[in-house]
């Protein structure tokens, strides 16, 4: 009976590899040290926001239509100007102290944005 060729090119594939392996220098495993940890950087202080001149738009598609929320400093003390389109004469509110001007005027941004929003969602059928 006669060997098939395929068999011995196998076996003899085999033996070269078996040989391979045994003369083969065992494999080391490297851990690396771990690193130390360095402190995430930490972030600059935000810069303060200058007040006199502080403004925000309400939202709208008409600038003839559109809020405008602006701080001015006038003797010391903070007023907000509200105005409604370019040429309206303001809403007076002050005196009050740099913050609370700043944050009226973000407030009421912040408002009149969410009022736009809900406005525009019932007027497409889309509800908030």
């Amino acid at each position: 009976m006669q060997s098939d060729p395929t068999d011995h090119a196998l076996a003899t594939i085999a033996s070269i590899l078996d040989r391979a392996e045994s003369r083969r220098a065992p494999v080391k495993t490297v851990v690396a040290e771990p690193k130390p940890a360095t402190p995430p950087p930490v972030p600059a202080p935000p810069l303060p926001i200058e007040a006199h001149g502080y403004a925000k738009f309400g939202p709208g598609p008409m600038a003839a239509i559109r809020f405008k929320w602006s701080v001015r400093l006038d003797n010391g003390v903070y007023y907000v100007d509200e105005t409604i389109g370019e040429n309206s004469t303001p809403l007076v509110t002050g005196p009050m102290s740099r913050d609370a001007a700043i944050q009226m005027v973000d407030a009421r941004e912040s408002d009149a944005r969410r009022r736009f929003e809900q406005l525009k969602s019932e007027m497409t059928g889309h509800t908030v």
